[in-house]
């Protein structure tokens, strides 16, 4: 056993306990504690999430269809105003953002969801992007007008500081500092976890599948991609929003393009798959859970997908060069749009189109993806390993500036060296993100994943508590 190796077993009984503990308190199933039995799981979390996008899509009257064409304007700057504060341009913080959510949950993530709800479970995780919508557009509204300059002009924001700030205003503010202090502690554990334990672990995974030459080399495929990630992110957000603008355009253009070849390939099946997901969708025969399973499948993986209700692109759009929140706000919901609508949709099809969705192949994740994109060209899965590793790479950028803010929200104030010009506590937040990075690279991990991704959900109970507030 490599010592990597046994770091991360330490690390996944340490975190075993607290799996359980999370799992009793956040993710009971509602609808069996009221008698109702049926073999899918409904997560309290996902049910959480569902309700709150539909409250603010009403509440917001459909901001998501009214606004929608607005937001393409807003993103070219053609409303904006010179001298604006912030760092970063609309289309930025869009990218920056996009980044962190489009990752490996739109490849793995739609093919878990396909294997267990079936081709209906595509119809599910549209609708659940569509009201992502509207989450996402209040909270990152929330996220710009509440966020904070400091001396040198650099910007903090997120649900961190819209919980603590706008709460006082309505004199809750010993709640929203407890709601704030939960978010910035679930952000800076979910940064080290799935947002960048996950994402190294996946990406070498999938580069050694492809080049099996690489097996056995995680420990410098992780110190190779921390060595990228510092050339990044110690430029800040600018420096980030310079390469996501770049690398997310990129990757979605390279995901979505393979994907409508092999449509376009299958182009007579078009009526067949689309009819088979709505029948599915609403008439899921033999599928496990009936209809309310499918629901849920499809809800919670474009909830794990999109974050909307979590709150963590609140951090990104808090940067933007505006000082209209709502402009922001409209740029965001783009978001669910792109990443759940769009690319989890492409994923979905691509499987459904290829007869991957079929029972019987013995594959799950990303290897059912890969296979699906392999049946049509066998050096398809050279561009999906690609895609994988910008997706991989991009999300942990962009979290690691997440988790930084949550940090330094935390400290209260970011520490200083002796000189006052250099921010010594991001030293030491990123020396752990980067050691978490070659841990997960290198070695295989279990119970902290299932452990960040309780982070990241668990996030969306204070936040969009807050923002119903």
């Amino acid at each position: 056993m490599n010592e990597s190796t046994g770091i991360s077993d330490k690390i996944d009984q340490a975190f075993g306990p607290v799996v359980s503990f999370l799992e009793k308190v956040f993710f009971w199933d509602p609808l069996k504690a009221l008698g109702i039995n049926i073999d899918a799981d409904v997560p309290v979390v996902v049910l959480w999430l569902v309700l709150g996008g539909i409250f603010f899509t009403f509440r917001m009257k459909f901001i998501n269809v009214r606004a929608f064409r607005h937001a393409f304007g807003l993103l070219r700057g053609k409303y904006d105003k010179p001298g604006s504060k912030g760092e970063v341009s609309h289309f930025q913080a869009l990218t920056t953002a996009l980044s962190a959510t489009v990752g490996l949950g739109n490849i793995t993530g739609v093919a878990i969801a396909i294997t267990v709800g079936g081709p209906g479970a595509t119809f599910w995780m549209i609708l659940a992007g569509f009201f992502g919508m509207s989450l996402k557009f209040s909270e990152c509204t929330l996220g710009l007008k509440y966020r904070h300059i400091d001396e040198d002009g650099k910007v903090s924001g997120g649900p961190m500081y819209y919980l603590s700030k706008a709460l006082k205003k309505r004199r809750l503010g010993v709640l929203g500092k407890v709601l704030a202090v939960f978010s910035a502690v679930m952000m800076v554990l979910a940064s080290f976890g799935g947002s960048n334990m996950l994402q190294s672990n996946q990406s070498f995974v999938q580069a050694a599948t492809v080049i099996p030459a690489l097996e056995g080399y995680g420990f410098w495929f992780g110190i190779g991609l921390s060595l990228l990630i510092v050339i990044v992110v110690f430029g800040g957000i600018k420096s980030i929003a310079r390469v996501t603008s770049r690398l997310v355009p990129f990757m979605a253009v390279l995901y979505i393009g393979t994907a409508l070849v092999i449509i376009f390939i299958n182009y007579r099946l078009v009526d067949d798959v689309f009819l088979l997901i709505i029948k599915s969708a609403f008439n899921p025969v033999a599928l496990k859970g009936g209809i309310i399973g499918v629901i849920i499948t499809g809800f919670r993986r474009g909830a794990f997908s999109n974050e909307a209700g979590v709150g963590s692109a609140a951090v990104a759009h808090a940067a933007a060069k505006t000082d209209e929140p709502v402009k922001e706000g409209i740029v965001a919901m783009l978001e669910p749009f792109i990443d759940t609508v769009i690319i989890c949709t492409m994923t979905s099809l691509v499987i459904i189109f290829t007869g991957f969705h079929a029972a019987g192949s013995g594959l799950e994740g990303t290897e059912l993806t890969s296979a699906a994109f392999g049946s049509v060209f066998p050096w398809f899965p050279y561009l999906l390993v690609i895609a994988i590793l910008c997706f991989a790479f991009s999300t942990m950028i962009s979290w690691s500036y997440y988790g930084l803010k949550g940090f330094n929200f935390l400290l209260g104030k970011p520490i200083r060296n002796i000189t006052g010009n250099k921010y010594v506590s991001n030293y030491i937040y990123y020396t752990f993100f980067l050691f978490f990075t070659v841990v997960g690279a290198s070695s295989s991990l279990n119970n902290v994943i299932a452990f960040s991704d309780m982070m990241v959900l668990t996030m969306a109970f204070p936040n969009i508590i807050g923002l119903l507030i």
